[in-house]
């Protein structure tokens, strides 16, 4: 059977992703730092919840653990991330703290889950890295830039990543803007109710777990446009 490790699992994203790898039979190691509600993310057969936070040494070495005692490790999906401020902010009044949370979550901590894992996921014939982008990290938009310069920092370190580790898959991938929490919290004023949810997202990012495309940067909205051709 096959098994995953999905950071940020507790709400969105996240959470859609680990249950839609649950529904087709995979077994899925999910981690968030609020227990109560990735608990409910681990209402579902083969899917096994351990509450902490990816900054954490301890936690990431557990997150492997849990996978190496489900028999191996196949595809790590490094999802959890912050924005550095609630709501988003100019860079001119970026906190520095805040600033600094989100480089830790969102770069330094994938670095060290991929590093906790690469044993495992070079075992695996089918071993694949999926790390979640962001279009603030190739376009310039006003906010985002604390959390875009994080997002850019992952996607040129996945796209190294993909050069040092051949025999893996290496995937960044934007999905959009969506309808979850974490968008309304950095646009309050924004109307969400025209995106797309992540329950519709999730299936087309998992697309490239299913057709093992070529390590690179994709898109949901490139992905549903070649689903919409085939």
């Amino acid at each position: 059977m096959a098994v995953a490790i999905v950071t940020g699992a507790s709400r969105g994203l996240g959470r859609a992703l680990a249950a839609e790898l649950a529904g087709q039979g995979w077994s899925v190691v999910v981690s968030g730092r609020n227990a109560g509600a990735l608990s409910g993310a681990a209402d579902r057969p083969g899917v096994v919840a351990l509450a902490g936070d990816v900054r954490h040494g301890p936690h990431r070495a557990a997150l492997v653990a849990a996978a190496r005692r489900l028999g191996g490790l196949d595809l790590l999906v490094n999802n959890a991330a912050v924005l550095g401020a609630e709501p988003l902010v100019p860079l001119a009044e970026q906190s520095p703290a805040g600033f600094r949370r989100a480089l830790e979550v969102n770069l330094v901590a994938p670095l060290a889950l991929v590093q906790e894992a690469l044993p495992l996921l070079r075992a695996s014939p089918r071993g694949a890295v999926l790390n979640l982008s962001s279009a603030a990290a190739v376009t310039a938009y006003p906010t985002w830039g604390a959390y875009g310069a994080t997002k850019a920092g992952l996607d040129l370190l996945s796209g190294v990543l993909a050069v040092e580790e051949p025999g893996l898959r290496v995937w960044w991938a934007d999905p959009g803007s969506m309808a979850t929490p974490m968008m309304a919290s950095a646009e309050p004023d924004a109307d969400l109710g025209a995106l797309p949810t992540p329950e519709e997202v999730a299936p087309l990012l998992l697309r490239l777990v299913a057709e093992r495309p070529q390590s690179g940067r994709y898109t949901a909205r490139g992905l549903a446009r070649e689903a919409a051709v085939t």
